[in-house]
């Protein structure tokens, strides 16, 4: 029994093992750096500052925040579209959902970037505070209205439920506070929500006890409160679907620090001097020997002694070189799997009964499902102001696993200048990969064609 409302569930815990290695890989070079020795670790007996150089020198490949932002880019190939059925009252604050100048679009952009690199990302829809404010009239009149919170994962300390349905949700936030005429000071507390009311703690120091800040109910009998899974294992749980991608990405920022370190060694070659004997004083302390190397310098050595320098033949090097390469080629496998399609049945008997069951890809499942979550968020902000259903919303992403036109038009091309292809499908898939707009009509196309006559080629 704890009335600590700091303390984490088991599985915030097991998640947090995952996002140990996610969170430094979304932050890039700087993030990693300052992971230390959990996601580069020291080479045995290694010395504490030559680390310190090796680590501040080490930089990232960022294939994993990049897979991400990529598959994020096909999720919103097209902007997102608010339904006809979304009350023109919630629409409208969908130009600004979250009173920070962001429309939908932008923020569900950020929303769903976090969910897929995480597993899930959460979001809220909360309320401005105003005073004798109890029915919609005087709430358009005072200016005050509903607005959507992320909630990022790390954030979450906790929560309860019955049956499924959210009965309690602990997260930590930040908040800013004056601190004189020109400071802010950044204040750190944790938020309780739960049906009908909410709290907020503060504790006065690191060690000191977390006590009650403010309080207050809402006119809600639920939590407003959604999370956008990619990667679901239960109730507020997931694993990352990209994790390992991860796992890869972890591998090669720690071989390509052992490739720069080879690489840093390896180019520095090593004066030897062969048959060259220290002399040492009657006290049996070697005597310093004058040794200078350079452009009009003389060495003496004695009789059948030599002087060489001694360099890396580079074969570990050109090894190391291939690993991560190979190492490359897998983490485009592994990002490469959201968009392999998969049998899925169709969603209602209705639907079962007009069509077979669909091939969509993971990251189009996603995309649908967040698209649900997002509808969501816009059904409690028409809760909030008494108006009934708050619409739908529509993903117009791009899941075509052979999206890239530099890699795929030339085999195309060849394809159809070899006869192997008609040049209306290749048109078509011009069109299909953005390079042609789809305002082009093939047959009025060709009827251009053949009324500007032969290319200058064939003259």
């Amino acid at each position: 029994m704890s009335d600590n409302p700091s303390i984490t569930l088991p599985a915030v815990d097991e998640m947090r093992r995952y996002w140990e290695v996610i969170s430094p890989l979304m932050g890039g070079t700087l993030a990693m750096r300052a992971a230390g020795t959990a996601l580069l670790p020291k080479f045995p007996a290694e010395d504490d500052e030559i680390y310190k150089d090796r680590l501040a020198q080490s930089t990232l490949l960022p294939a994993y925040s990049e897979t991400v932002g990529t598959m994020t880019s096909r999720v919103f190939a097209e902007p997102l579209q608010v339904g006809d059925d979304v009350p023109p009252d919630i629409a409208g604050m969908t130009e600004d959902i979250d009173l920070s100048g962001n429309d939908l679009n932008n923020w569900a952009v950020n929303f769903f970037r976090n969910g897929l690199s995480h597993g899930l990302c959460h979001a809220f829809v909360d309320h401005q505070a105003g005073e004798a404010v109890r029915t919609k009239a005087e709430e358009e009149k005072a200016g005050v209205r509903p607005y959507v919170v992320m909630v990022k994962p790390e954030q979450v300390l906790g929560w309860k439920h019955k049956a499924g349905v959210l009965t309690q949700i602990r997260y930590l936030e930040s908040v800013e506070e004056d601190d004189g005429e020109f400071g802010v000071e950044v204040v750190l507390q944790i938020r309780v929500l739960v049906p009908g009311a909410w709290r907020t703690y503060r504790a006065a120091s690191k060690d000191a006890q977390w006590t009650v800040h403010d309080q207050g109910v809402t006119s809600l009998k639920h939590i407003p409160w959604v999370t956008f899974y990619t990667g679901r294992t239960g109730f507020m749980t997931a694993k990352p679907p990209l994790l390992e991608l991860a796992h890869l990405n972890v591998k090669h920022w720690q071989s390509q620090s052992d490739q720069d370190n080879i690489l840093h060694v390896i180019r520095v070659p090593i004066l030897a001097r062969i048959g060259v004997q220290q002399s040492y004083d009657n006290q049996g302390k070697p005597l310093p020997t004058e040794f200078k190397v350079g452009v009009g310098a003389i060495t003496d050595l004695p009789i059948n002694g030599d002087m060489k320098y001694v360099e890396h033949t580079g074969k570990a090097a050109d090894a190391g070189r291939q690993s991560l390469l190979d190492l490359i080629d897998e983490m485009r496998m592994a990002g490469a799997k959201l968009l392999m399609p998969e049998k899925a049945a169709t969603k209602t008997a209705t639907q079962a009964e007009e069509e077979a069951a669909q091939e969509l890809s993971p990251l189009a499942r996603m995309a649908h499902q967040f698209g649900d979550c997002l509808a969501q968020l816009l059904q409690f902000m028409a809760d909030y102001r008494s108006i009934g259903d708050g619409g739908s919303v529509e993903m117009r992403g791009n899941f075509d696993v052979d999206y890239m036109p530099e890699v795929s038009l030339p085999t195309l091309v060849a394809m159809a200048n070899a006869g192997m292809l008609s040049k209306q499908t290749l048109f078509a898939e011009m069109q299909r990969r953005g390079v042609i707009s789809d305002e082009y009509d093939w047959s009025e196309e060709l009827g251009r064609i053949e009324l500007q006559g032969p290319s200058l080629g064939a003259l």
